[in-house]
């Protein structure tokens, strides 16, 4: 029997009675995505669970992603890995939505924890839902039909070297998605552009689109669209990548955290 604690009203759930690894019927399937599009990101604790219970599990709400660049696990592409430790800081601590860079962009991902530090590395999550809904009447107004370029250069070239961007740059170019996007099941509107891969606002200045970016931007920031997460080793964290922006914090260095990722395929933003 699943159990519920929401976490703020805006966003966020724990959710216990929940094992990963069991075989999970339909209906157990069909409650946690309710649950899913409803808090938008659901924390399970205490799933000590293989590699390969992890990718089934992430394989019954989707086909699975693999991410053109950015390390995998051995034997496993799709697992993204993500590790930091006193060799490399963590440098995901920038608001964002994953790979809005592609034409369709992921649904949303499945993460677990399986190394934390003694303190810190927690991630924050945004509601752009309820970001979209506190814009003054102007400014929602002004972008609510808009569109925008994002673009993996400036952080392919940070991950993989610019060689590699290079390469990358040809095979995904730079594609629009609407700066406000609509949810394809609840039918929600949210923010859809974000400061790691969003490069301009179509059809305005420079100048103009920089100021409106940076306005949008901002509404990450909110403290009341957020929810925090602290982890602990098997803790997972499922979120909706369509209407969610995460920022990971990087503040427990030489300590080392170790993270694994299962990505699941989307569709093109509307």
């Amino acid at each position: 029997m699943l159990a519920v604690d929401p976490l703020t009203p805006a966003l966020g759930a724990e959710v216990s009675g929940l094992d990963i690894a069991a075989d999970l019927r339909a209906s157990d399937v069909s409650a946690i995505e309710n649950l899913w599009l409803e808090h938008k990101v659901l924390i399970l604790r205490d799933q000590h669970v293989s590699t390969e219970d992890h990718l089934r599990f992430a394989s019954r709400f989707g086909s699975l992603e693999v991410h053109p660049f950015a390390p995998s696990k051995p034997g496993y592409p799709e697992v993204l890995t993500v590790i930091a430790n006193k060799f490399r800081r963590g440098n995901e601590n920038t608001w964002h939505s994953d790979v809005t860079w592609r034409k369709e962009p992921s649904l949303g991902s499945i993460l677990r924890a399986v190394e934390v530090p003694s303190s810190g590395g927690d991630t924050l999550f945004a509601d752009m839902e309820a970001a979209y809904k506190g814009l003054d009447t102007t400014l929602r107004n002004q972008v609510d039909d808009l569109s925008a370029r994002h673009d993996l250069a400036a952080v392919a070239a940070s991950v993989a070297g610019p060689d590699v961007a290079d390469r990358l740059h040809a095979e995904y170019p730079p594609e629009e998605h609407p700066v406000i996007r609509t949810h394809p099941v609840t039918g929600r509107r949210s923010i859809y552009v974000n400061a790691a891969f969003t490069t301009e606002i179509v059809g305005l200045s420079p100048g103009e689109s920089e100021r409106v970016l940076a306005l949008l931007y901002r509404q990450a920031s909110v403290p009341e669209y957020q929810v925090r997460v602290r982890w602990r080793p098997g803790t997972v964290v499922m979120w909706d990548n369509r209407c969610v922006q995460h920022y990971a914090v990087s503040d427990y260095w030489p300590e080392t955290r170790v993270m694994e990722r299962v990505t699941i395929v989307g569709d093109a933003p509307r």
